[in-house]
């Protein structure tokens, strides 16, 4: 990687501090999305009550006094940038636009680069597992940084929502499903996975990781009319005046970011653990209709407390759904919303009255004659569990909802829904064919298709069927299962 022409050429755009020295860096516009974001997450209830204290022993490995504000010369910081971009597929460049972001961050926002920096731990590895399955750079976990400032209730006035900051017709695009009630461009999993096939998308467009970045903000076509407008040239550094003004500190901020992450500590400044930390959250599967609030009564804690853990649902309420959704809830509500499941399955319509509990729930006792669950014991493995009752552990993940393999003593475990056990094809809803096919719907999309069926992956639809566009045609007839014998 040729250091030294990627930094004299963007010298002769944006000219370095002179040596020793710093120049104030370019002044940021009031309303910059970056800052907004960060604005926005210091608002947040869980963020303005929580104290702002952290151990600095370890981390403090300069000395710094608690007030202090380090400062460090250009030579210093482009020589770290320099570092950071020899290790990586991303051209990192240090200007006075990177300059003026890494400021926001490491001087003029610092207790929330803090939070951030605690937040990562949270979300991080949910990030780098999926990007690594997509065959991303790890270091595209900071876009989300950039994006929402790691808040998952984040919403731009544009209306772009949640970590990965999606607009609603590209979240629908990528299977991310938004109606009056649910919203899973909030969702962790799903709208990381959505990211991770946009911006592969985008990578294949350009071949360039900074016009995927630029394109994941503005859109492509306001990309493409940069670089005709720079004469062909695909160099975002080219195209930077061609770009609209708020694209424009993207990847700055993106570079001032991966700068944060690897040399905060040079600047005084140490992760904050959030109020919820991963092991502080654990998720049940809910699959009726179910106010939050419910929950808060039944384990002590607060409606809000609730709903900024589950900005998905709009309303803080769980519609009546088709497959299992996950609720998150602090880990010691878990034991206490298991043990009054049953209980809690009745409550929406309780306290509904206007609105009766539909058929299939009140016929939900015959249903359960056929369905099938299963308790989990201690010493039990998913694996042991679904070669027991002859399932894959895919479907029996799929069955549940369940994101990972952790079980745990207690849990109950759907082995079957209303269906007898060799039925070949699940109650998939509308689209479903006889045997293994399904007919595609207006806006569904291979992921969808995926979810709709236990234990069927996004790769084995394309296995299958001998591959498959991303766009598909409503009316085709696909296989949702590969052929026996």
């Amino acid at each position: 990687m040729a250091l030294l022409p990627r930094i004299t050429i963007i010298a002769l755009l944006f000219p370095l501090f002179a040596h020793g020295q710093r120049s104030a860096p370019l002044a940021l516009p009031a309303d910059d999305p970056v800052m907004a974001r960060l604005d926005d997450l210091a608002a947040l209830h869980w963020i303005k009550h929580s104290p702002f204290s952290t151990d600095t022993s370890i981390h403090n490995v300069h000395g710094f006094t608690p007030d202090q504000v380090p400062s460090w010369s250009e030579d210093v910081m482009a020589q770290r940038v320099a570092v950071l971009d020899a290790g990586t597929p991303f051209s990192l460049v240090y200007n006075r636009v990177v300059q003026s972001y890494i400021d926001l961050y490491v001087v003029r926002k610092r207790e929330m680069s803090s939070r951030m920096l605690g937040l990562a731990e949270l979300y991080f590895p949910i990030f780098e597992e999926q990007l690594d399955r997509h065959g991303i750079p790890l270091e595209m976990k900071y876009l989300a940084v950039v994006e929402s400032a790691l808040n998952p209730a984040a919403r731009s006035r544009a209306g772009a929502v949640g970590l990965w900051q999606f607009m609603l017709p590209t979240g629908k695009l990528y299977g991310l499903k938004a109606d009056s009630y649910i919203d899973e461009r909030h969702d962790i999993y799903k709208s990381t996975e959505a990211a991770c096939r946009y911006l592969d998308y985008l990578h294949r467009i350009y071949d360039d990781w900074e016009l995927a970045l630029a394109a994941y903000n503005c859109g492509p076509g306001n990309v493409n009319k940069a670089i005709r407008r720079a004469g062909g040239d695909k160099d975002y550094w080219k195209i930077y005046d061609y770009l609209p003004r708020e694209t424009r500190g993207y990847v700055p901020a993106f570079i001032a970011v991966n700068y944060l992450f690897a040399h905060y500590a040079e600047h005084n400044l140490y992760p904050i653990a959030p109020t919820y930390c991963a092991y502080e959250v654990d998720t049940v599967q809910v699959c009726f209709p179910l106010d939050l609030s419910a929950i808060a009564v039944l384990t002590g804690g607060t409606v809000q407390e609730l709903r900024e853990l589950n900005p998905t649902f709009k309303l803080g309420i769980v519609p009546d759904v088709q497959q299992p959704v996950s609720v998150y809830l602090p880990k010691d509500a878990v034991a206490a919303y298991i043990g009054h499941e049953e209980a809690l399955r009745y409550s929406y319509y309780a306290a509904n009255p206007s609105e009766p509990a539909p058929v299939a729930l009140k016929a939900e006792a015959a249903a359960d004659q056929s369905a099938k669950r299963h308790t989990v014991k201690r010493g039990e493995s998913l694996g042991s569990i679904a070669k027991r009752y002859g399932l894959g552990i895919g479907e029996l993940k799929k069955l549940n909802g369940l994101r990972s393999d952790m079980i745990r003593p207690g849990q109950k475990l759907i082995i079957r829904k209303g269906a007898p056990s060799n039925e070949r094809t699940a109650q998939a809803g509308p689209g479903t064919d006889a045997g293994d096919y399904y007919v595609v719907q207006s806006g569904d999309t291979l992921w969808s298709i995926a979810q709709r069926h236990p234990g069927v992956s996004v790769d084995d639809l394309r296995r299958i069927n001998g591959g498959l566009p991303d766009g598909l045609k409503p009316g085709a007839r696909i296989r949702v299962r590969a052929p026996q014998g």
